[in-house]
């Protein structure tokens, strides 16, 4: 069963043992514990021994190690049952419950941390902030519970006195949503009166410990617990219990959960409002009852929020109403006293129901559909009271006793009871097995009309003065023949009974002996009116809020209110249905002794437990039964996958011979039975194997989805993407359509425009256009448009218009006149100087018949500059061969020739001066400026550059120089590679 531990642990599982006896099984149990193992299945129940000790084996390696396995994978531990539940939830979508029981010191509070600690461990794996916000919010929920239900005693240093059930809800994920608690019987008389060596609620030590002396100086209280009457017994006690740190855990556990600070400051004022009353002393003034310490009085009222006479009239009088007369009647010393203790013990129930009532509404889920959130499972976790037998047994002990009568009840029928009827009613082989049914005790104590609890609210309903020895005997008289009950007039021998005392009840755990003394007070639970009154009427609304019924007029006829027996009662039943209604996993805590020692082992005590907790009778049921067992349907359901002959769907005559056919293709036939409606399988690891095996499976089959629905997706995202992609070419070639239907609607008149369209303005291209295409429409209208405005040119006009555009290509931007708004002449000296241009062209004849050019391209008259800085009137001559420097005052007499080939290059000055530098081969550069000898308005810088880029084909290159412009030629056969340069 149990793996991974060797036998001299012992059997890790009880349903192993060679000889089922309770010697053999305390044997097991000893030998366990003292070789440290703890824990100890019995089937699917826990069986947990406290350590006394601090074990290093809760932590997250633990955790990580029973994650997610089956429940004898590994060794036996509280996290594997956790786990199970959590997975029998998660898998069947069923909600479940894990039961928590024993002896008070048994450990069973720690137990319920752990199990709280590993599903918060386990849950929410992609860290989703809400989640971890609840799961944070729920074990906070642990601390402050601890501090105001939880006291020391003789048996514990943390013991549980209220009894406690959680809800955790799950979404469809299994992840926690939210939770809600449910609270039974809060010891309160342990606000008032302590047994020797034990103390009050942790959380007014807590308080006088921990609190910073601020909050101790508002509050008028003082750090020394003996100072206060309800609590110096308590306060007297050595602990290793650290009362200063437990505040501010408990502080900070408060704001996390969501209190607000004024709820904080209220909880703190009630707990020294408490502490006060207790030091309240009454006396007598002839026939009126006096508060003898009066500065109490003030500072209740300044704790309370009210009015200090109503503080002290409530203290003294209590208004009665007789029909429509209201009366103030004085209290005795005595009854002020008990009303003083009443109200107490009243206000630290009603603090520590509110306190549990706020967290549930904090941390219940809201919002929740399950139709779109999917099914909201439980997990419940129910840490109660264990059975408690003391020399003097009162009220609450009966009351504790009676609940684990109610869970022993449930253990029965669930475990014991139903499972035997559920074997005969399916038809499966099975010898009964013997034990003890506890329902006549339960009958004993809840019984219509003729139970304890019946009796004991006969008596509280009676006229007249009902005492404790009146509801004694009554018990007599009713419950005179029963087997399981007895008293000192019944069994006048038995000394160890007190006359008009004591009864004895017959537990499944065993004979305890109960002193009526104070059943009637504590079942009718009495707080007079004006003390309800008194608190609603307060100032701070959240001390009103805990008093609803106080807004009741003095007249008001309201309804008997329930005794504490019958509310009780109620509240167990209400909880074993709610239990019975969940598949419930058992933990059963076992305390090995008295002294907390962690190396001693009682015998007679642990075997005293074993058998009030009916842990042999379950190891010999769970020896003969089965560990699992479902329907036909619902087995089919979850493991059809794993045989060929049931899925996906079978053709056999019906689900149960499915069933067998499955188990028998697995060859598990020999470990099941089949009943007539459900299947039984013997061992947990035939079911593991079931599971294994369906989990394999269901992860091809998942994959198999995965694929088919990946393929599913590719091609719905592959039509959606063609048909976008048609739609968007069909919406670009509308677009560009729209765009070219434009541009000839705006163009197709341009041929008989003025301007050839011009003026025309080009629509904006549509995005879908590319630009370099639009573009290209520009320049090809750009080049019609020139070529129509060129082809009516004559040849001379055409090289005029490619000289200039030649000019403007080289010289845009660094010239501010190019003169390409008149007409370009080039032969400029024939025009300038009408008296010499007979000798001009006298001598450039005689130039053209000596070095045979075809054209002049270029003349004008220029003001040289030579090396010296001096400059002279000459002229320049420019063909198609050579540049000629000219002498105007002896009749253009040629004084320089240079070829063309010569010249590499020509600089021009940005500015108006219009200076030119043609420069040679050899370095002689010839300097002249045009601007001299010509009108002011006309510039011929640009006619220059232009005419020899146009008849040279020289380009244009751009260079860093800083001496001007120049311009290198290209020739026919090659590019003469001087630089264009600017200044």
């Amino acid at each position: 069963m149990a793996e991974h531990e060797s036998l001299e642990f012992g059997k890790a599982d009880f349903v192993l043992l060679d000889n089922v006896s309770m010697e053999e099984f305390m044997a097991n149990l000893k030998l366990r514990f003292d070789k440290g193992r703890i824990y100890t299945y019995i089937g699917e129940v826990v069986v947990s021994v406290n350590p006394y000790r601090a074990m290093n084996i809760y932590g997250r390696d633990t955790v990580e190690q029973y994650k997610g396995r089956e429940l004898y994978e590994r060794p036996p531990h509280l996290f594997a049952i956790a786990d199970a539940a959590y997975k029998a939830m998660k898998r069947r979508n069923k909600d479940t419950c894990i039961v928590i029981s024993g002896e008070s010191g048994a450990g069973k509070t720690e137990a319920s941390k752990y199990i709280m600690q590993y599903i918060a461990a386990i849950t929410n794996p992609n860290q989703r902030a809400e989640v971890e916000r609840v799961k944070n919010m729920l074990l906070k929920s642990n601390c402050v519970l601890e501090a105001f239900g939880n006291a020391k005693t003789n048996r514990n240093d943390n013991s549980s006195r209220f009894g406690k059930y959680m809800d955790i809800n799950f979404d469809f994920k299994g992840d926690p949503i939210g939770g809600h608690i449910s609270n039974y019987l809060l010891e309160k008389c342990r606000v008032i009166f302590q047994q020797e060596g034990e103390r009050s609620f942790h959380s007014f030590y807590q308080l006088l410990r921990g609190a910073p002396d601020s909050l101790i100086r508002s509050l008028h209280i003082q750090k020394d617990p003996a100072a206060y009457n309800y609590i110096k017994v308590g306060g007297q006690i050595k602990s290793s219990i650290n009362d200063g740190a437990d505040f501010k855990a408990v502080a900070d556990a408060m704001k996390v959960i969501g209190f607000t600070g004024d709820e904080i400051q209220t909880v703190y004022k009630i707990l020294a409002t408490i502490l006060h009353l207790g030091n309240l002393t009454f006396g007598v003034d002839g026939d009126v009852t006096l508060i003898e310490n009066t500065k109490l009085v003030s500072i209740l009222r300044e704790l309370l929020s009210t009015k200090e006479e109503n503080v002290e009239k409530a203290l003294l009088y209590r208004t009665v109403a007789t029909g429509r007369d209201v009366i103030e009647k004085q209290h005795t010393v005595q009854e002020a006293s008990y009303g003083r203790d009443a109200l107490a013990k009243a206000m630290y129930e009603r603090l520590f129901c509110w306190i549990v009532g706020r967290i549930n509404d904090i941390i219940e889920v809201k919002n929740y559909d399950a139709k779109i959130h999917g099914k909201n499972t439980v997990i419940g976790v129910l840490d109660i009271y264990g059975f408690e037998i003391f020399q003097n047994n009162s009220f609450e002990q009966f009351c504790i006793n009676y609940c684990n009568e109610k869970l022993q009840q449930l253990f029965i029928q669930l475990v014991l009871k139903q499972e035997q009827e559920e074997y005969q009613r399916e038809g499966i082989p099975w010898k009964h097995i013997d034990y003890f049914n506890n329902q006549i005790i339960v009958d004993l104590v809840e019984q219509q009309h003729k139970g304890i609890f019946s009796v004991l609210d006969e008596a509280c309903m009676n006229v007249g003065k009902v005492t404790d020895e009146v509801f004694l005997q009554g018990l007599n008289t009713k419950l005179a023949k029963h087997a399981h009950y007895t008293s000192r007039k019944l069994s006048p021998t038995d000394k160890s009974l007190e006359f008009d005392r004591d009864f004895r009840i017959r537990h499944y755990a065993g004979d305890v002996v109960y002193s009526v003394v104070g059943f009637i007070d504590k079942n009718k639970d009495t707080l007079f009116q004006d003390f309800k009154r008194l608190l609603y009427n307060s100032s701070n609304p959240v001390l009103k809020g805990m008093w609803p019924e106080g807004k009741l007029s003095i007249t008001e006829v309201t309804k008997r209110p329930l005794t504490a027996a019958t509310l009780f009662k109620n509240s167990m039943i209400s909880l074993v249905e709610n239990l019975a209604c969940k598949e419930p996993y058992y933990v059963r805590c076992i305390k090995p002794n008295d002294v907390k020692s962690p190396l001693l082992f009682e015998q007679e005590r642990c075997r005293h437990q074993v058998e009030y907790l009916g842990l042999l009778e379950n190891v010999r049921v769970r020896r003969a039964g089965f560990a699992y067992r479902q329907t036909y349907p619902r087995f089919l359901q979850r493991y059809k996958m794993i045989s060929e002959f049931t899925w996906p769907n079978h053709e056999l005559s019906s689900d149960k011979e499915a069933v067998k056919r499955l188990l028998q293709g697995c060859g598990f036939d020999h470990d099941v039975a089949y009943g007539k409606t459900k299947v039984f399988i013997r061992t947990p690891r035939t079911l593991f194997s079931l599971e294994e095996q369906r989990a394999e499976m269901v992860q091809r089959i998942v994959l198999f989805l995965q694929k088919v629905w990946r393929g599913t997706i590719a091609r719905m995202r592959y039509r959606r993407m063609r048909a976008a992609l048609v739609i968007l070419q069909a919406y670009r070639r509308y677009k560009v359509k729209s765009y070219f239907r434009e541009v000839h609607r705006r163009f197709k008149n341009v041929k008989s425009m003025k301007d050839y369209g011009r003026h025309v303005k080009w629509p904006t291209p549509p995005k879908v256009l590319l630009l370099s295409l639009s573009l290209c429409l520009v320049v090809l209208t750009s080049r019609w448009w020139a070529w129509t405005l060129i082809k009516g040119l004559s040849p001379e006009e055409a090289l005029q218009v490619r000289a200039k555009v030649a000019c403007l290509e080289a010289l845009k931007g660094q010239r501010a006149d190019l003169g390409l708004q008149r007409a370009w002449e080039g032969n400029y000296l024939k025009r300038d100087s009408t008296d010499t241009a007979a000798s001009f062209t006298l001598v450039s004849s005689e130039l053209q018949r000596k070095d045979k050019f075809m054209r002049v391209l270029f003349s004008c008259n220029v003001r040289k500059i030579n090396h010296f800085n001096k400059a002279e009137n000459r002229a320049v001559l420019i063909t198609d061969r050579h540049l000629y420097k000219m002498d105007p005052l002896r009749q253009y007499k040629p004084m320089k020739s240079i070829p063309l080939y010569n010249v590499t290059g020509v600089s021009v000055s940005p500015g108006k001066d219009q200076l030119v530098v043609f420069h040679t081969k050899d370095s002689r550069d010839l300097v002249v400026c045009l601007q001299g000898m010509v009108p002011a308005n006309e510039s011929r810088i640009g006619e220059l550059v232009g005419t020899l880029l146009s008849h040279f084909r020289i380009c244009a290159v751009w260079t860093d120089a800083s001496c001007g412009c120049r311009i290198t030629r290209r020739t026919v056969t090659a590019i003469l590679t001087r630089t264009l340069m600017l200044t």
